[in-house]
């Protein structure tokens, strides 16, 4: 396939993963939060692994300037940082009443925006190197999964038919698939190589300030365990593909 088909297949696939959210109608809550903090830890390690062992190596590849490539890694985490800030917006990966979320609009209009930003820096990874971006977007599919169960849940409690939540989750994950377009199309005006870096910091942000929040500090010791082999296990996956590469 060509790279825009690349771009493109990803960005629909990513919008489609909106529709695991309606897995919340047919699991019990009990057995859904047992799922859900494994997927948190496999997203966690994926995506922390992913910047470490795929793009920051691959930015170097690309770009002789190491301070150049500190700072698009910075810059891309403080992005991310600052979207949450600005939007009072907050990844909670329990689908709940409890969750801590605001208004449900102000969700979708923060997905949106997350989805872009990411659909953008993945799509500059796939114009890199189509393995890179096969990896990139595994592991920021894995964080989506159980981001969108969580948001489907909070929507539905927030009074939205199951139908209406998923039809909005699914067109705001199509904001992922507008960011990678739009980095195709710059792709032809400027050097797009530096959007390796700036995922890399957007992968450092959601795992570890996100993700691993949620499940480092369990209350059972064994809950805990299982947590810390699970984010070894992303983390050991995202490095066998890049050896097997």
């Amino acid at each position: 396939m060509s790279t825009l088909a690349w771009i493109v297949t990803s960005g629909v696939l990513m919008s489609a993963i909106a529709m695991v959210g309606s897995v919340t109608l047919i699991l019990k809550p009990a057995t859904l939060d047992r799922l859900l903090l494994p997927l948190v830890s496999f997203a966690a390690g994926s995506m922390i692994g992913g910047a470490f062992f795929h793009m920051i190596p691959a930015a170097f590849e690309h770009n002789v300037n190491s301070l150049a490539i500190g700072i698009v890694v910075v810059a891309g985490f403080v992005t991310f940082f600052a979207l949450e800030q600005f939007l009072h917006w907050h990844h909670c990966h329990r689908a709940r009443s409890d969750c801590k979320q605001p208004l449900t609009y102000l969700i979708l209009i923060g997905d949106g925006l997350h989805n872009f930003l990411g659909g953008l820096a993945i799509a500059g990874t796939f114009l890199i190197d189509i393995r890179l971006g096969i990896i990139s977007w595994l592991a920021a599919a894995a964080h989506e999964v159980p981001q969108e169960l969580a948001d489907f849940g909070v929507l539905v409690h927030g009074g939205w038919s199951n139908s209406r939540a998923l039809l909005f989750n699914f067109l705001s994950g199509l904001t992922f698939l507008a960011g990678g377009l739009l980095a195709y199309s710059l792709s032809f005006q400027i050097d797009v190589s530096w959007l390796i870096p700036f995922a890399a910091g957007n992968f450092l942000y959601i795992g570890a300030s996100d993700l691993v929040p949620e499940v480092n500090k369990h209350s059972d010791l064994g809950v805990n365990l299982t947590n810390l082999l699970v984010f070894t296990l992303g983390l050991a996956l995202v490095l066998v593909a890049k050896i097997a590469f």
